[in-house]
């Protein structure tokens, strides 16, 4: 990493300091700090932070367990804040951390309004929130409305009730087929693999339909008693402190279940076609996703978010075709730009998504939130070091992992320094777009993914319904190294990991890149700081530097390059400001980037 120039011969504190000292005395105003910076956006007052933010996903489980029985916990959480404040983030994404019975990662939500009792209580919940206000770093929670757990006291009193109760309405049953009704009601598939409806278990020839698990039955939002509790949802959290939702599977709570049911294959293909990038959803409707009817939901949504001062946010996850995301970034407020997480390092691919996620927020009136990583797909940093995959929607760009996983990354083997080149470059270049970016944790230390996961140890429902060969997500999720050394690298003092974590953690964990003024911690901790200075109007201009390079500049001689070609560029004129491996001259190998002031 170069920032301005290298300090020959310095120690690594003193020469993290020495160079945000130069960054200093060059971008900031008289009497300011590079911790100053940090203030600005979120102590202005501005209803609009979240259009430009940077949020760290946190999944409370794997980040940092302070009562030592192997699982994070709020106040594991509340102990790192420093830690995230020296990051420099605006925001953090709090992944479930609601009652649960973890057979889908806390997705699997047993009680909307309480915190699992496992992960901490609500006064650890609000101890937390007000560290991170007095840290100044606004907090988004995970909600999910397309599901709950099978354990919440809706369902329980569902299969108690009997057919065509006021119970079984707030979720989808429906009778078997054949003379016994032992048949499932059609041949509709999980994400997860096997049938996507279940028995209720009591012989009364019903089941209950779930997208994903079989522990996640599927709420029924056409039931006005189910949207009202999720408005109490909402107002619970908000009156709590929170300054926003990500909205989970936020295309599939509106359903059409008329029969007669169509052929699962059908719809498999049709869904594929409605979610490819440059894909069209003219003509085609889905029983079960983008289905008009839930944009009404998030319409409502906002009104209530926008009754609190300032208004609250909102992102919504949704799997949707390029151009169905102005309708849910309408009707939320923003929309992931997942399309951006499926490029290869390409600059022709990363170039056509920028402008259609820049072109469809501008139309929505509303901001891109660019993300490289999160707790669903195999780190950026290790898909980065693997062949080019099909990424012509979600379906093939998952697929394209799955022999990496099953073999445990033997075949093929992930070129692990070509893919923490790439992603180090790859996340300048989001970090610099006009919008909002998501990190996941870890991401700052370059974590790549763990596929060597013992099997007697993995969790992901994924792995247990598809014959134990889909190995799952399990791998983006093992807990963070925060020591070179010691038991479980720093990440709790008692019972071992959730998630096992490999030998090799303690080398790139928190402590040990701390003293490293190369390592990928300290690239992200200046790139953040100068994002905040740097960042202004939500626009941008491309520059013509050849066919292999990705170039534009942001208001105020703000000018990115990432080099994605096999050989060397000569830099443009103009102050080198951060770079993604260090540079001494004015040129920029393959796969790297670098912002200059100009």
């Amino acid at each position: 990493m170069t920032i301005i120039e290298a300090v020959p011969g310095a120690h690594s504190q003193e020469h993290f300091a020495q160079k945000a000292a130069q960054l200093e005395k060059y971008l900031t105003p008289a009497g300011a700090t590079l911790a100053d910076i940090g203030r600005v956006n979120l102590e202005s007052g501005d209803n609009d932070w979240w259009r430009q933010a940077v949020v760290y996903q946190i999944y409370p489980r794997s980040f940092c367990d302070a009562n030592g029985d192997g699982i994070g916990d709020l106040q594991g959480i509340t102990s790192k804040i420093p830690y995230l404040k020296r990051l420099g983030i605006d925001a953090v994404w709090l992944s479930p951390f609601y009652p649960s019975s973890l057979k889908d990662g806390g997705y699997d939500v047993a009680d909307y309004r309480n915190v699992d009792p496992r992960i901490g209580t609500l006064a650890d919940f609000d101890m937390m929130m007000r560290t991170f206000k007095q840290s100044g770093i606004k907090v988004i929670v995970d909600i999910v409305p397309n599901h709950s757990s099978n354990e919440h006291p809706w369902f329980k009193q569902a299969l108690a009730a009997d057919k065509g109760s006021k119970e079984r309405a707030r979720y989808h049953f429906r009778d078997g087929l054949g003379p016994d009704k032992q048949t499932p009601p059609s041949d509709w598939q999980s994400i997860m693999g096997g049938s996507a409806w279940s028995p209720t278990g009591r012989g009364d020839g019903q089941f209950y339909l779930h997208l994903y698990d079989s522990s996640q039955p599927d709420l029924n939002w056409s039931n006005a008693e189910v949207r009202h509790d999720f408005v109490s949802t909402l107002r619970f959290w908000a009156d709590r402190g929170v300054s926003g939702f990500r909205v989970d599977v936020a295309s599939g709570c509106a359903k059409d279940l008329s029969e007669p049911f169509e052929k699962w294959d059908i719809l498999k293909a049709r869904r594929a076609t409605m979610i490819q990038p440059g894909g069209s959803t003219k003509g085609l409707l889905h029983p079960v996703f983008d289905r008009d009817e839930v944009l009404s939901f998030w319409r409502e949504w906002r009104q209530i978010l926008a009754e609190y001062n300032p208004p609250l946010c909102a992102v919504a996850e949704a799997w949707v075709a390029p151009e169905r995301k102005r309708a849910y970034a309408e009707a939320l407020g923003q929309v992931f730009a997942f399309d951006i997480m499926l490029c290869n390092f390409d600059v022709a691919q990363y170039k056509a998504v920028i402008d259609r996620q820049i072109a469809a927020a501008s139309d929505a009136r509303t901001s891109t939130t660019w993300v490289l990583s999160n707790h669903d797909v195999v780190r950026h940093h290790t898909r980065y070091g693997l062949s080019d995959i099909d990424s012509t929607n979600l379906l093939t760009f998952l697929a394209g992992f799955q022999k990496y996983l099953e073999h445990e990354g033997r075949d093929p083997v992930c070129d692990a320094p070509l893919g923490l080149r790439r992603g180090r470059a790859a996340t300048l270049m989001i970090l610099a777009l006009p919008g909002s970016t998501y990190l996941f944790q870890g991401e700052e230390l370059g974590l790549p993914e763990v596929p060597d996961i013992p099997e007697d140890c993995l969790q992901d429902p994924y792995y247990f319904r598809n014959g134990k060969k889909d190995k799952g997500r399990d791998g983006c999720r093992v807990p963070l190294p925060w020591l070179k050394s010691g038991h479980n690298f720093g990440n709790g003092h008692g019972a071992p990991t959730h998630l096992p974590q490999p030998e090799w953690f303690g080398g790139i964990s928190v402590q040990a890149q701390e003293s490293d003024p190369h390592s990928t911690l300290q690239m992200y901790r200046l790139a953040l700081s100068l994002r905040k200075r740097l960042q202004g109007p939500e626009t941008f201009e491309w520059v013509d530097l050849g066919k292999c390079v990705l170039a534009f500049k942001r208001p105020g001689g703000w000018l990115v390059v990432l080099n994605g070609g096999p050989e060397d560029i000569q830099l443009p004129s103009g102050k080198i400001l951060i770079a993604s491996v260090d540079i001494t001259a004015r040129t920029l190998p393959p796969n790297t980037a670098a912002w200059l002031q100009t």
